[in-house]
């Protein structure tokens, strides 16, 4: 029992608790925003790593198609619609269940 009054009467130990106290729940930077600032960074991490592979593939596919005419055809055939003058183009829709 003397301990535990020597203990609560030290008051570098209260200020202590109350400052860790508040830093861990009640301060703006708290425990909880902490980690959801830890979801919201992993989560961010992983659209850059997503949007990086994708201007890979898009740099790629536009080097194919400024050097190559044929792959330029058929990206235009089938992306945009495109013919020449001497064919006609039949779009297939197929109807989902």
């Amino acid at each position: 029992m003397k301990i535990l009054t020597r203990i609560f009467k030290n008051k570098y130990l209260i200020t202590g608790s109350v400052f860790l106290v508040w830093m861990l729940f009640f301060d703006r930077n708290d425990l909880a925003s902490q980690l959801d600032y830890r979801d919201d960074v992993n989560k961010l991490k992983a659209e850059k790593e997503f949007y990086i592979k994708e201007i890979a593939q898009v740099e790629k596919d536009l080097t194919e198609l400024t050097t190559d005419q044929q792959k330029l055809e058929k990206f235009a055939r089938e992306k945009y619609l495109m013919k020449k003058d001497n064919e006609d183009v039949f779009v297939v829709v197929e109807e989902g269940e």
